[in-house]
């Protein structure tokens, strides 16, 4: 497994790669990694013979009174559990390599970024959509893989890539769950054990919806306010709590086509966000 700093040798090492007709996969990463992250990796080595994994704690995708500088970053426990997925180069850039000085270009992706993070975070997804970019610019992968459970970030993409005609297929990976159902986050780190239990909630609650929507209920409130009971219960306020269309995520009164339950919420200082699909697009 090959560690990469800069632009030039990630290009040296690739391009003869590419030229001899081998596919190359992608996963951007920002470190910290867990079995979720892990999971993108094995899935990227099922479409491509490379696997390309970047860890770059991008700061223009936090705001200013967000956690960039407690963002966990442990890089040689990262390349450790990369190793042992067979990834075969690693790109860990500084902040100078993925913005050089005097940059000024930024990438922004209208509808699908707003609501749901986009409304807490601002300029969040613009700083996502940017930096994607650029590393796409630099691996020119054939396949990137993203996680589901980042599932407004994942349709922005899958709307930059087509937008912007880049030829590169996006893959949507399954979210990862701890054994006791909490989704795979990076920020589970800063929860206190009183505080995880708490954030049982959220999962509880969309497990609930989708618990609904099988035995048949199809309006959006109801759905919905399953979800809330379970996050009252343990006097959770949702940041937002919403029913969306799977592909647009246009905001849905009915779940009769392809829909997914998104649900973000502070627990202490911590802000976690979850998902379930509770039809996909065929």
């Amino acid at each position: 497994m090959l560690v990469i700093e800069t632009a030039e040798a990630l290009k040296a090492h690739l391009r003869p790669l590419q030229r001899e007709g081998l596919r190359v996969g992608f996963v951007p990463t920002m470190g910290a990694l867990h079995a979720g992250h892990l999971s993108l990796v094995e899935e990227a080595a099922r479409h491509a013979e490379v696997v390309v994994v970047s860890i770059f704690v991008n700061p223009t995708q936090f705001g200013p009174n967000e956690d960039l500088s407690r963002y966990p970053r442990d890089l040689e426990g990262d390349l450790a559990k990369l190793r042992e997925v067979g990834t075969s180069v690693v790109f860990h850039p500084s902040e100078d390599v993925m913005y050089p000085p005097g940059h000024q270009t930024t990438v922004q992706v209208a509808h699908v970024t707003q609501g749901l993070c986009g409304a807490h975070r601002p300029g969040h997804f613009e700083g996502v959509a940017t930096v994607v970019a650029g590393l796409f610019g630099l691996v020119h992968p054939d396949v990137a893989v993203f996680g589901e459970k980042d599932y407004q970030q994942l349709t922005t993409i899958r709307t930059l890539v087509r937008d912007l005609h880049m030829d590169v297929e996006v893959v949507g990976a399954p979210l990862v769950r701890e054994t006791d159902g909490l989704a795979m986050s990076s920020r589970n780190a800063y929860l206190s054990p009183e505080e995880r239990l708490t954030a049982l909630s959220l999962s509880r609650g969309l497990f609930r919806a989708r618990d609904r929507y099988a035995a048949g209920e199809r309006n959006a409130a109801l759905l919905i306010g399953a979800a809330h009971a379970e996050l009252d219960l343990a006097g959770v306020q949702p940041e937002y709590l919403e029913l969306r269309h799977a592909t647009s995520l246009v905001p849905l009164e009915r779940a009769d086509g392809p829909c997914v339950m998104l649900v973000a919420a502070r627990v202490g200082k911590t802000r976690l966000i979850d998902n379930v699909i509770l039809r996909r697009p065929s």
